[in-house]
């Protein structure tokens, strides 16, 4: 079974030349016959596949993230953190202990509000538009991909994703530090940062215009690209590894497992351009040292003052925050979508 949720077979023409008589009838007269085909209208289209893959995947974003917004929020105070301090150079668990101590339960779930209505949409197009490009690289519908071809739709998923939603990006970013422990913005509350749409507006007025909400997004397009093919080829290929002979799908922790698997490989790979999106999100706040000219400037001067690990900071939460995101992400992504394409089943 691929990631469609059906069974892949060679194309017959018996079957394309009956659909298409069926698809030629007029709307009048399939609403003649049944008065109640609004309602099988809607069931097909929940069940398409493409459809089903794009409300599976908001659901996944929004409940991956949720689960995992303490530790998200703690790799982007890392991410932005420059040699020069130290505010949450602790272990993760001192780190998270001293982000509850101060913010409290609100400092967990700091701008997890604005990522969720980013990942929501982020995920519904990534999984969605990944649907739509397999069918041009499946040798018939539903038929087995390359690992190479899984690699190449899922970098162009990824590409069509950020591109939607960049901006709430980048706006999460400001929201993830304008109250964090960081001596200049603690100390100047008058220097904090508005709501969202606060910032999205100030960000438009005041730095640039629309290029502002798209600063950084070239060093995100090349990590994305990357990280979301890999993500993708990784899991169909573990996915498919771990279902038992003879089965169609695998159980659902060997699915957990696959998306942890998936995840981890993907995002070790490409971490690096992670942080130089954060750093370049953050490039023209005050008070946060950084004033980089280019992606290679960037990565000059990371390397200079904080050496090759700067340009990990932050992985290691990072990673424990991976394997049950992207488990959690598969799992409910391959359940929801299951569930809307058994839609169409039951009408029929």
């Amino acid at each position: 079974m691929s990631l469609d949720g059906k069974e892949g077979s060679p194309p017959d023409r018996s079957t394309k030349q009956s659909s298409g008589t069926l698809s030629s009838l007029p709307p009048q007269v399939a609403v003649q016959t049944n008065p109640t085909s609004w309602y099988a209208d809607t069931r097909n289209l929940l069940s398409d596949p493409v459809v089903a893959a794009f409300i599976a995947g908001g659901v996944a974003g929004a409940v991956s993230r949720t689960i995992v917004s303490p530790l998200e929020r703690l790799k982007i105070l890392l991410q932005v953190q420059n040699a020069g301090r130290n505010d949450y150079k602790l272990s993760i668990s001192k780190a998270l202990i001293k982000m509850w101590k101060e913010e409290g339960w609100r400092g967990f779930m700091r701008g997890n509000g604005t990522n969720c209505i980013r990942i929501v949409p982020y995920s519904a197009v990534q999984f969605g538009s990944y649907s739509i490009y397999k069918k041009f690289a499946e040798p018939y519908p539903g038929g087995e991909m390359t690992p190479l071809s899984r690699l190449v739709c899922g970098g162009l998923a990824g590409i069509t994703s950020v591109s939607v939603t960049y901006p709430l990006d980048i706006v999460r970013t400001r929201l993830s530090i304008q109250s964090a422990s960081f001596s200049e913005l603690k100390h100047d509350p008058g220097r904090k940062l508005p709501g969202m749409f606060q910032t999205m507006r100030v960000m438009y007025r005041t730095e640039g215009g629309i290029i502002a909400l798209y600063r950084g997004i070239v060093p995100t397009v090349a990590g994305v690209a990357p990280y979301v093919g890999l993500n993708f080829m990784t899991y169909e290929s573990v996915r498919k590894y771990l279902t038992p002979e003879g089965d169609a799908n695998p159980s659902p922790y060997r699915k957990l497992l696959a998306g942890a698997i998936s995840g981890a490989v993907a995002q070790t790979c490409t971490y690096p351009f992670d942080v130089l999106r954060r750093r370049f999100q953050i490039n023209t706040m005050s008070g946060l040292g950084y004033r980089y000219t280019s992606i290679w400037d960037a990565i000059r001067v990371i390397v200079t003052q904080e050496g090759i690990r700067g340009l990990y900071k932050g992985i290691v939460p990072n990673l424990l925050k991976v394997a049950p995101s992207m488990a959690s992400s598969w799992l409910s992504f391959e359940l929801t979508r299951d569930l809307f394409i058994s839609l169409g089943d039951k009408g029929a």
